[in-house]
């Protein structure tokens, strides 16, 4: 729930209540009007009630619509922290967003609606490539389902503080253990989500980002962004090249559905002839199965098992970030599969227990 970085946060359009009230009480005394402008303030302190999808689909829309420019703090209880400077831009019906991280190995990632350039000074290097799942929050398809609510509930917590904006704070509450819940802070005017945490099922907060500095409206040239984005004098390109799949050809199923995780994009890596043991150029490359929920998503991706690099089974956990790595029990034990998503654990398991090969 982050913009492209370790997690996308996006933005909410909120809708107040009028202060009509008070026009209608003149022909009251002066303390039953002074009550109801009371009563009518204190209503705009809460959040406006509206239903999960309709939450949602305002962070899907909301943060597209405006210019910022700002600091993006990701922090997890273990101590890790990365931050990132943001510029957005909306330049018709395009999108414009560079990304600069401030921690870690320099790297600089521009984004022009679903064309991905990352640059790497140090290396000199870009990666070039074109992305059909964002990462962003919420991971809504254009239309979002509705289905959504059957999984999540929405509820009004107040108001807050953040980066100087005053903020309105609403959690949203998972049905089940297959997906983490959120807090968001939602920027009062804009509805820009200002912070976001993400929540386990006991109410520990496993990953938080929020912005330390922001400018709303900010005078981002979408043009300045663009000549940046194509300037790679210096830099080796690196093109990653996927191929649209499905997985019936691919001969993958999952046996039982994980509940509320949809397919969204099956893709495979291609390879330069066979692999040197007998398989095809099918067989021989990775595959990339995507799913989400609307909120979170699971990317399983499908490999050869390769006896000389000889990996381990593993789990690994960074923030709300969890991968397992396994290999998969007969008579799939030639693939090897690695499932990551900012899911519980026992998510993943349910994916890579269900998954089977169907030739």
């Amino acid at each position: 729930m982050t913009v492209p970085m370790p997690i996308s946060a996006r933005a909410f359009v909120l809708v107040f209540a009028a202060f009509c009230l008070a026009q209608a009480a003149t022909a009251q005394t002066r303390s039953s009007t002074a009550n109801a402008k009371s009563a009518a303030t204190a209503q705009t302190d809460e959040p406006p009630a509206m239903s999960v999808t309709e939450w949602l689909q305002r962070m899907h829309t909301g943060a597209r619509q405006r210019n910022y420019v700002g600091t993006f703090v990701v922090s997890a209880p273990g101590g890790d922290l990365s931050s990132a400077r943001i510029w957005h831009v909306r330049d018709g019906e395009h999108q414009i967003e560079r990304i600069e991280a401030l921690s870690g190995p320099p790297r600089s990632t521009f984004r022009r609606n679903r064309n991905v350039m990352t640059f790497l000074p140090e290396a000199k290097v870009v990666k070039v490539e074109k992305r059909e799942n964002l990462d962003l929050f919420p991971n809504l398809p254009d239309k979002p389902d509705s289905s959504i609510g059957d999984f999540y509930d929405v509820r009004a917590i107040g108001k807050d503080r953040v980066a100087g904006f005053d903020a309105d704070v609403v959690q949203l509450v998972p049905h089940d253990g297959l997906r983490f819940g959120y807090r968001i802070w939602s920027e009062r005017r804009s509805g820009l989500v200002v912070k976001l945490q993400t929540v386990d099922s006991d109410s520990r907060v496993v990953e938080q980002s929020a912005f330390s500095e922001l400018q709303l409206d900010a005078p981002v040239k979408a043009q300045a962004l663009a000549q940046m984005m194509s300037n790679t004098s210096g830099y080796r390109i690196e093109k990653l090249e996927l191929e649209r799949s499905n997985a019936q050809d691919e001969g993958w199923t999952l046996r039982t559905p994980v509940a509320g995780f949809k397919p969204r994009s099956f893709f495979r890596r291609p390879v330069a002839g066979d692999d040197g043991g007998g398989k095809s150029k099918q067989d021989a490359g990775t595959v990339q199965w995507t799913f989400s929920d609307g909120l979170a998503s699971v990317s399983l991706f499908i490999e050869r098992y390769d006896p000389a690099r000889a990996p381990r089974d593993g789990v690994l956990t960074i923030g709300a970030t969890n991968a397992i790595r396994r290999r998969l029990p007969e008579p799939a034990s030639d693939w090897w599969l690695t499932a990551v998503g900012e899911v519980p654990q026992q998510t993943l398991n349910a994916f890579a227990q269900s998954l089977a090969r169907t030739r």
